[in-house]
């Protein structure tokens, strides 16, 4: 059995549903994906058979994919949240956080290592806090 899984943006006015398996999962933290998440790394979920299927605001989507290259993002144009997209030839790509649930899957590796920020290696000591600094 296929899996469901459903998930938005922040707002709220996007809402979609993926019907299938993820087949990969990867933390890329290649300079391009780090600009489009402003984070350390991409958390991506890949399927090349899976179904996307907008629920709820599909006229807020927007893509914006980079000439000359694979890459590109969807992402709500009110608030700017993150989305699925799909990509001819390469299926669907999902960021892992606009799921509303667990993905099925678990990263499968971290991807462009190499490419990583110069920051990232500190965060191994960087403290853990269950919420907001000061709320603990």
């Amino acid at each position: 059995m296929s899996g469901v899984h459903e998930g938005g943006c922040l707002c709220g006015a996007v809402r979609f549903r993926v019907t299938g398996d993820f087949e990969h999962f990867f933390l890329c933290h290649c300079a391009r994906c780090r600009h489009d998440s402003g984070s350390a790394f991409a958390a991506t979920l890949f399927s090349g058979a899976a179904r996307l299927d907008w629920l709820a605001g599909r006229e807020q989507v927007r893509t914006f994919r980079l000439e000359g290259t694979r890459h590109g993002r969807a992402f709500c144009g009110r608030c700017g949240s993150a989305l699925p997209l799909e990509t001819e030839g390469a299926g669907l790509a999902v960021p892992a956080g606009c799921l509303d649930g667990h993905p099925g899957i678990a990263p499968g590796a971290h991807i462009c290592w190499a490419d990583r920020a110069v920051w990232e290696d500190a965060l191994e000591h960087a403290p853990r806090l269950a919420g907001l600094p000061g709320a603990e």
